[in-house]
């Protein structure tokens, strides 16, 4: 028996495919052969803020155990299942499927896997590793799935993780509206969460686990434990037939690809981070009601967006003024003619809050009542009964501030994937599972 890690990427489109979709019809092909996972499918979601990604951005790993002598033909079937099955008339699809043959992944590929999910790897880094270690590839056109390929192979979730079923759709129906019963999916989130997390956006009373494009997804569903998931699964009632679902192992709602900087200088385009400022430009409202501020530290200064979508963040984001010390957590956008390098808000932990200063008027000392200004460096009087003073100044009085020192979170409407909910915290865990459950996938 020999171990056999299969990673592949880069296979939708923005019109059609699913890389996950791929996977289950290969756990199908795979169980027919008679082999054994070791491990559920891993969904591997990479760095959301790279700008050839398609849609997700989610990369596959395959971990199985299997006779020696079926491993050219589980690689035949691999490459045949990815061509079949990706958008290769699409100009930015470049599949890629990578085989990986030893019992441990390299601690290499797994340093890799965490540059890829939380910055941007080269071909030439990936290729140099895959001929280090033996691994072989295969590519399409570009062949830029193959990146992501062995990025799944080397992240191995061994830290936090959550686990998300997802049901698939007939061919007939796909990019049609999804004909899923709301109400079950209400009694479904009533049910299993906390242990299933981002089914239903309670300020829009919007369901988010169905997604809108024409891809073969009906639903997915995530969760804390893969037994959670498959019960969320059969709680929800279709109105449509399932061709069939499957569970996965994933990095969604970790914050995997946040990476804590020193200081505002260190930022780079297209990497997620986190970093702390003080704000030193006050929020400002711009066309689409987004919210721009600027933070900075002693080396450099950013903007940062809280864009309309993000709900809570955004009205937490209005309420800063200048002086208030906050840690961002965020995708960076590359400066252009239109705008600076900008950090985009996924998250925002309130440090500090400055004081909040009003002047006003003096109070009468003869009848208690607000007195008026007499002009400039002319003192005060009081209207109603007529007592004057130029010795008097305004007074400074502190208002309440309604921002608390929390973590804010954009609501899960507008949460990526990657993206850990309020719900998650302290949820978090470790290693992969010792066992797997019965009926993982649909027969």
């Amino acid at each position: 028996m020999i171990t056999m890690h299969i990673g592949f990427d880069d296979t939708d489109s923005p019109k059609m495919g699913c890389t996950t979709y791929i996977a289950a019809l290969l756990v199908e092909k795979l169980c027919k052969l008679g082999v054994s996972f070791i491990d559920y499918p891993n969904l591997v979601r990479l760095n959301p803020n790279v700008p050839w990604k398609t849609r997700g951005n989610g990369a596959l790993c395959l971990r199985i155990q299997c006779a020696e002598s079926l491993t050219e033909g589980i690689m035949r079937m691999v490459v045949d299942a990815v061509e079949k099955n990706s958008d290769l008339d699409y100009a930015g699809t470049d599949p890629g499927a990578v085989f990986f043959f030893h019992d441990n992944v390299p601690i290499e590929f797994k340093e890799f896997a965490k540059r890829a999910i939380q910055g941007i790897v080269k071909m030439e880094e990936t290729l140099k590793l895959i001929k280090k270690f033996g691994a072989e590839a295969v590519g399409f056109k570009k062949g830029r799935g193959i990146i992501g390929g062995l990025a799944a192979i080397g992240e191995t979730l061994e830290g936090d993780h959550t686990y998300e079923v997802i049901a698939y759709r007939k061919p007939q129906n796909r990019g049609t509206p999804r004909r899923i019963q709301v109400s079950s999916v209400a009694e479904m989130d009533k049910k299993t969460s906390p242990l299933t997390f981002n089914n239903i956006d309670s300020e829009k009373q919007r369901v988010l686990i169905a997604p809108r494009g024409p891809d073969p997804i009906l639903y997915g569903i995530r969760g804390e434990k893969p037994e959670v998931v498959k019960q969320a699964h059969e709680i929800v009632r279709s109105q449509e037939p399932i061709e069939r679902w499957i569970v996965f192992r994933t990095n969604h709602g970790t914050d995997a690809h946040l990476r804590k900087v020193s200081s505002i200088r260190e930022i780079q385009p297209f990497n997620p981070v986190i970093v702390e400022g003080v704000v030193s430009d006050e929020p400002r409202m711009i066309p689409g009601r987004h919210i721009i501020f600027a933070i900075k530290d002693k080396i450099g200064h950013i903007d940062c967006a809280a864009y309309e979508p993000t709900g809570t963040l955004r009205e937490a984001a209005k309420k800063l003024i200048r002086g208030d010390q906050v840690e961002v957590h965020g995708g960076v956008r590359p400066a252009s003619p239109q705008h600076p390098v900008t950090l985009n808000l996924e998250k925002m932990r309130v440090l500090k809050l400055a004081p909040k200063i009003f002047f006003h008027n003096p109070m009468c000392s003869q009848c208690d009542k607000r007195m008026e200004s007499m002009g400039r460096k002319k003192g005060f009087r009081c209207k109603k009964c007529g007592f004057r003073s130029s010795k008097l100044g305004k007074v400074a009085v502190e208002s309440k501030r309604s921002l608390e020192k929390k973590l804010y979170i954009t609501s899960p409407r507008s949460q990526r994937h990657l993206t850990k909910p309020l719900l998650r915290y302290g949820r978090e865990k470790a290693n992969a599972p010792k066992n797997m459950i019965e009926d993982w996938h649909s027969p």
